[in-house]
């Protein structure tokens, strides 16, 4: 009886990670075979999903788009059918959709350091199987998560009182309904967040009006939607020279942005509030709708591209209110300070649920293994667990930087390992490292996830510095061997 179907890779997901994952291994390791094993019907991942009205990056394309592909439209902050357009086209040009395998949801994975491979569980959904689909495996020699970090199946929803009481339409944003009607309708959008952001200024251009309920604010940076200077740049320079030129100004600027919130946190403060003073005249009640309780950068940033938000807050088609909900009523929300939000529709911009590693159970020679309990290195890879890495994004800068770095470092290690004849490289951990959260971050999301994510270390190569200079000087440069690595044939 034959074997499982053998790759030298598999990847899991075709989003911007999986689909860099694709474009790297084959420009640097052509002779290693490998597939890209998808759970939805659809190359794209997070830009695939989301279909909610404005639906759009809140990071400029120059570094969210891949360093092997120039962003070529005139809009920086692209909207999202543009994004997963850029995605399919890069796999399209490359070859990269013919290695996708689509509803192939991976369960399991199990390593074997005797064989040095993975032998990896999937689901197989679709036409003709029933219960659950079709479980067949697949066996690898490494095996690269690039599944992004929350629940596609659900978003997260607190429990509202009395929200069955509605008599009107609850729309989550990760479930957008295909043929919602919003024109002329009155629209509540609960949350603060970059979904709300998005979500709120786009539907006050057909709605009658849009109330954006926030608990607490969020600081908002306006930016213009079209970088003057990269387009002048395109029109000027080679095309990969001008968007490489771009995507290092606009990685600097970033880094000394959040550096300077990080050192002067009141100042950068200050400056934020003011510009939105600016834009919203000084009637406005700024203290109470836009002065975070946290410092900038505690939490991502939410960008406003050309002052969508505040322009329709000015022409009087969308408000902001802060306050508590009470509960939901037939006809909307009660608040804790009794004002009642009258809604025909209430969009639930809540935020994500986090999922690590898709739910993926891991085992290591029959032992299981909790990625929680596990310490990651260089924010890629997790001690304890054989030729395993995953792509995961900064939280001050775009996702694409990192994911790009991730996939370059995972193809220098499995040239490195065939050079040498290892089969097996391993982080071990040293005890003499102290465990720190994986994220220092405030948001929500990732404040409810903190006991399903690993831990980082003290000090490299265990801590992560979400620093794309720094990481580019480790990841592309730096030693392999660097003790905490251990190989073994």
């Amino acid at each position: 009886m034959a074997g499982p179907e053998h790759f030298d890779v598999v990847v899991v997901g075709a989003g911007l990670s999986g689909i860099a994952a694709g474009y790297h291994l084959q420009d640097k390791c052509p002779g290693k075979s490998y597939v890209i094993l998808e759970s939805r019907h659809a190359i794209g991942g997070t830009w695939d999903l989301f279909r909610y009205p404005g639906i759009r990056s809140d990071s400029d394309m120059y570094t969210l788009g891949f360093n092997f592909r120039p962003w070529r439209n005139a809009k920086a902050i692209a909207d999202g059918p543009s994004i997963l357009d850029y995605v399919r086209d890069t796999a399209r040009e490359n070859g990269i959709d013919e290695k996708v395998r689509f509803h192939h949801r991976v369960t399991r994975a199990e390593w074997s350091s005797r064989d040095a491979r993975w032998l990896v569980e999937v689901r197989r959904s679709g036409p003709g199987t029933e219960h659950g689909g079709e479980a067949l495996h697949i066996s690898c020699n490494f095996l690269f998560m690039c599944s992004g970090y929350y629940d596609y199946a659900r978003g997260y929803l607190p429990e509202f009182p009395e929200a069955d009481s509605f008599a009107g339409k609850l729309v989550h944003p990760q479930h957008w309904p295909e043929n919602l009607e919003y024109e002329g309708k009155r629209v509540v959008v609960i949350g603060s967040g970059a979904t709300a952001v998005t979500l709120a200024p786009a539907m006050a251009e057909k709605a009658a009006h849009v109330t954006m309920l926030q608990r607490s604010p969020t600081y908002m940076v306006s930016r213009p939607s079209e970088d003057s200077i990269a387009n002048s740049l395109r029109r000027r320079l080679p095309e990969t020279l001008a968007y490489q030129l771009t995507r290092w100004k606009n990685v600097l600027l970033g880094m000394w942005f959040f550096r300077l919130a990080r050192r002067k946190p009141e100042k950068v403060k200050s400056g934020i509030i003011n510009l939105i003073r600016k834009q919203l005249g000084p009637d406005y009640d700024v203290a109470t709708h836009f002065t975070p309780r946290y410092n900038p950068w505690d939490q991502r940033l939410c960008l406003v591209p050309d002052g969508d938000l505040f322009r329709a807050i000015k022409a009087g088609r969308m408000s902001i209110v802060t306050d508590h909900i009470d509960r939901f009523t037939q006809s909307g929300i009660k608040l804790k300070s009794g004002e009642e939000l009258h809604a025909d529709i209430i969009v639930t911009a809540t935020g994500l649920q986090m999922k690590l590693f898709s739910g993926l159970k891991v085992s290591v020679d029959g032992t299981p293994i909790d990625l929680a309990k596990t310490m990651s290195y260089k924010g890629m890879m997790f001690s304890g667990v054989p030729n395993f890495a995953a792509a995961f994004g900064y939280t001050n800068a775009s996702w694409t930087l990192k994911a790009d770095l991730t996939c370059e470092y995972v193809c220098r290690l499995l040239r490195y390992m065939d050079r040498r004849g290892y089969r097996q490289c391993m982080p071990k951990r040293d005890p003499s490292v102290v465990e720190v959260p994986w994220l220092d971050f405030t948001s929500g999301y990732v404040q409810r996830a903190l006991g399903q994510l690993p831990r980082q270390g003290s000090k490299k190569p265990w801590k992560l510095y979400q620093n794309y200079a720094r990481d580019l000087m480790a990841l592309r440069f730096g030693s392999l061997r660097d003790g905490a690595m251990q190989f073994s044939k």
